[in-house]
């Protein structure tokens, strides 16, 4: 079953069963399953953006490997930015510190966290 979340407020995050919201952005989780890897999971998640809008900087315990489906995102990582456009793909180590924000447009990112089973998604940082 599907499950989106919605908000406007900035630095927020809320977890029911996988979905996450946070930031500026509606995420609806695609997919979450367990991996062969033992104690990991991928959690697939379509996080649509509206223009101008961001998800806040925040972290992951594990990886993030994304796909800009529409539109284009800057990537701001530990302080360096990076945009990306419809069609490019982008890779966040764990525990790296980021935030994505929709420039020029509102825009589509397909996302994969592959993250210890059990472990929030998501976690803002103050």
């Amino acid at each position: 079953m599907e499950k989106t979340l919605r908000i406007a407020g900035i630095g927020m995050l809320f977890l029911i069963g996988g979905s996450m919201v946070f930031g500026q952005i509606t995420r609806t989780v695609l997919q979450q399953t367990d991996l062969s890897i033992p104690g990991r999971e991928v959690v697939t998640a379509k996080a649509e953006f509206p223009a101008g809008g961001t998800t806040g900087l925040h972290t992951h315990p594990g990886d993030e490997i994304s796909y800009v489906a529409q539109g284009t995102v800057e990537l701001v990582i530990d302080g360096n930015s990076k945009t990306y456009k419809a069609g490019e793909a982008f890779h966040v180590d764990a525990g790296k510190v980021h935030e994505a924000k929709a420039s020029g447009g509102p825009a589509v990112v397909i996302a994969n966290y592959v993250i210890e089973k059990g472990k929030p998604a998501t976690t803002p940082v103050k």
